[in-house]
């Protein structure tokens, strides 16, 4: 007989660690809460209020008494305005059918692996990356293959490398653009250089996590696979939401689009974890997706500022450099010169922490050397965190 050791918990639990900029976000709180300073650039979450709008519509839900269970996948409103948005801004033509609402995007990403994974399959993920991925892959019992990219190369993965990761096992490629934690966008060219690799590849899927794609400083449109190369849209997945848009990440509300084959597998599984979303939240997030979105102009340009700000302010302390990125509201800060003070990079951040800092050690992302801050902070904020950060490395 097969006993468990001293803990009861299952072999799945125990192949995912917690999530570390969670982890870094709670110790800023608890340190705070024993009434130290700290600015917590750690997590990603934009600190503008909701817009009014918004706010309104979850007002006239509960005025309304709209707090009953919806469909599992979501109301009829929020998946015809879901796929309002999916064509308006994404340019994937996709009916509401093919479109499940989850609580947060991370619970669709989290559905559509669980559903389509056996143990063995490789998943394939560019680094660094955000820190849900490899865990829930891992959870799910797949195994994790990592396609490391750098600063140089934009954060972006090549055809050849796609190509040479891919074997018969291969099951997913997850793509963010813009990327968290680099900010890293793939424009159009490299998408349909990549789509060519895939086609030569029927067994792998894509999910394309779009979460961050009105957050952009580039100009132009937002480039996304099942949009670009429609051959391939039975294969892959999109992934976007209300969270980094709207500043509605306590609402947790996430859509998915994709075949039909998947979103049903999804939607069977939704309906044994967590049944549908909260119905107040969807009600806010069919104001999101149908109402003005003018606001976002000034939203942008306030990150671009920001961001702009940022880079400038990193790349002149002595030993950290980052590149500029192209969308989301993160920065990837390589900090290699003081490593061989500090050893590692949880060290430095534990370091910075002390500071009155909260950052996230670029090992939290499968990077090195480094660490990871959010601009999602308000300017006087920002400016006194760049100050603390060059105070404690000089």
């Amino acid at each position: 007989m097969i006993h468990k050791a001293s803990h009861m918990t299952s072999q799945a639990l125990d192949r995912i660690a917690p999530s570390r900029t969670n982890a870094m976000t709670d110790r800023a709180i608890a340190l705070r809460a024993e009434g130290r300073d700290i600015i917590s650039l750690s997590v990603g979450e934009p600190d503008f209020p909701m817009p009014a709008h918004v706010k309104q519509a979850v007002r006239d839900a509960l005025d309304a008494d709209d707090t009953r269970y919806t469909a599992v996948a979501g109301t009829a409103a929020l998946r015809e305005a879901a796929a309002l948005h999916f064509a308006r801004d994404l340019g994937i033509s996709v009916p509401a059918g093919q479109v499940i609402v989850s609580a947060g995007g991370k619970q669709a990403i989290f559905h559509a692996l669980l559903a389509t994974l056996d143990p063995g399959d490789e998943v394939l993920i560019p680094s660094p990356w955000w820190v849900s991925y490899p865990e829930i892959v891992r959870f799910a019992g797949g195994v994790v293959v990592d396609l490391p990219t750098t600063a140089a190369g934009g954060f972006r993965i090549t055809p050849a490398q796609l190509e040479a990761a891919i074997t018969p096992t291969t099951r997913w490629l997850l793509l963010n653009s813009p990327g968290n934690p680099t900010g890293a966008t793939y424009p159009a060219v490299e998408l349909l250089a990549l789509a060519d690799v895939l086609r030569r590849h029927p067994q792998v899927l894509v999910l394309s996590d779009d979460i961050y794609a009105p957050l952009r400083y580039t100009g132009g449109a937002h480039a996304t696979l099942a949009a670009l190369c429609p051959d391939l849209a039975e294969r892959v997945l999109t992934i976007s939401g209300v969270s980094k848009s709207h500043a509605m990440t306590g609402l947790r509300i996430g859509v998915a689009a994709g075949p039909d084959w998947l979103v049903r597998a999804m939607g069977k599984l939704q309906s044994h974890n967590s049944g549908n979303p909260a119905s107040l939240s969807q009600a806010g997030a069919v104001a999101a997706f149908t109402g003005p979105q003018d606001f976002l102009i000034d939203w942008r340009e306030r990150f671009r500022a920001r961001r702009d700000a940022v880079v400038a302010a990193i790349n002149a302390i002595p030993g950290l450099s980052t590149p500029v990125p192209d969308g989301a509201f993160y920065c990837m800060i390589d900090a290699a010169p003081h490593m061989p003070r500090f050893g590692d990079d949880e060290a430095l951040a534990l370091h910075l922490l002390e500071h009155g800092v909260a950052v996230v050690a670029a090992s939290a992302f499968g990077g090195h050397d480094g660490f990871r801050i959010s601009f999602a902070a308000d300017e006087a904020r920002l400016a006194d965190a760049l100050h603390r950060i060059e105070r404690a490395l000089a």
